[in-house]
């Protein structure tokens, strides 16, 4: 009697195949960078020199009309605001009757996108104006110069202020 031969077939080669799985998961990743105003160059000064005449002693305007300082800023948001505030040329020196001891005038500030500006006879009442996202060069004017009363000025030392101020707005 012939005996059946019996072929082992390892249980790998019959098994199916198992097939790899892989899986794939996720991070993200975010950030922000918030809305904001930054001065370059913050401050700059506007020498004026003698501001009176010199044959009557009353102000000269042309030693303040059109002088100009620059500053260099940025915004980096959509929107931003650009105020202006004023304050006028003054001395701590008393003024008797017939003589000012203080110049109102005009400050503006100018960026390529728009303008604020501020008197110093209601400093701090300018608009602010829309100047968004920019880059670059703020062009400070002074205009509109004057005295009280138009009477001598008295001599000292006078100083005054243009502030400008940029916002963002979120």
């Amino acid at each position: 009697m012939r005996m059946p031969i019996l072929l082992t077939i390892p249980a790998v080669l019959v098994a199916s195949p198992v097939l790899a799985q892989s899986a794939t998961g996720s991070v993200e990743v975010d950030g922000v960078v918030a809305g904001r105003c930054l001065f370059g160059l913050p401050n700059a000064t506007i020498s004026l020199g003698e501001i009176s005449l010199p044959g009557t002693g009353r102000l000269d305007v042309s030693k303040v009309n059109g002088r100009t300082a620059t500053l260099n800023a940025w915004c980096n948001g959509a929107a931003a605001t650009m105020t202006v505030t004023t304050t006028q040329l003054t001395t701590p020196t008393a003024a008797p009757g017939g003589f000012d001891n203080r110049v109102d005038y005009t400050g503006t500030a100018s960026v390529t996108s728009g303008s604020a500006s501020d008197s110093s006879l209601t400093a701090g009442a300018g608009t602010p104006a829309n100047v968004g996202r920019f880059n670059g060069d703020i062009l400070v004017t002074l205009s509109a110069a004057s005295s009280p009363t138009g009477g001598l000025m008295v001599a000292g030392a006078y100083t005054g202020n243009v502030l400008v101020t940029l916002t963002p707005v979120n």
